[in-house]
């Protein structure tokens, strides 16, 4: 039996794995850079603020690449887990389960809950992941 809790955001991820034997935990970071796009130009005084457009698009397509390459290297954490339950605030943990049943099918049908936790501390992680498998 190995069963395989993760807390995840789009900067790191707790996982936590339950065997017979006992408990393992692990921080992976997900190594992703922050992007905050500047732009526009003219002065302080202009009426309306600057007036240039930023390119979002590049930046978006940009986190999206890292994102997958992310969430890649936590399949590779998971490939030996009987069952998964996922965590995590936002909408990072929806995506992470979208990723597994698009690329990773076998994963994808070891995974028994996605639910929403906001930001939690390393033992609410693990009394939260404890929690569900004792059920």
């Amino acid at each position: 039996m190995k069963n395989i809790g993760i807390w995840l955001d789009k900067e790191k991820a707790h996982v936590l794995t339950l065997t017979w034997e006992g408990e393992t935990f692990k921080t992976i970071f997900s190594e992703m850079e922050f992007f905050n796009p500047k732009g526009g130009s003219g002065t302080k005084s202009a009426k309306w603020g600057p007036q240039d457009v930023v390119q979002d698009s590049k930046y978006l397509e940009r986190e999206k690449h890292q994102m997958r390459g992310y969430f890649n290297k936590l399949a590779d954490h998971l490939k030996e887990a009987d069952a998964l339950a996922i965590y995590g605030p936002a909408d990072t943990n929806e995506k992470f389960r979208k990723e597994l049943q698009e690329n990773h099918k076998q994963l994808a049908a070891k995974i028994k809950l996605v639910a929403k936790a906001d930001s939690m501390t390393l033992n609410q992680v693990k009394a939260l992941i404890r929690d569900f498998f004792k059920k």
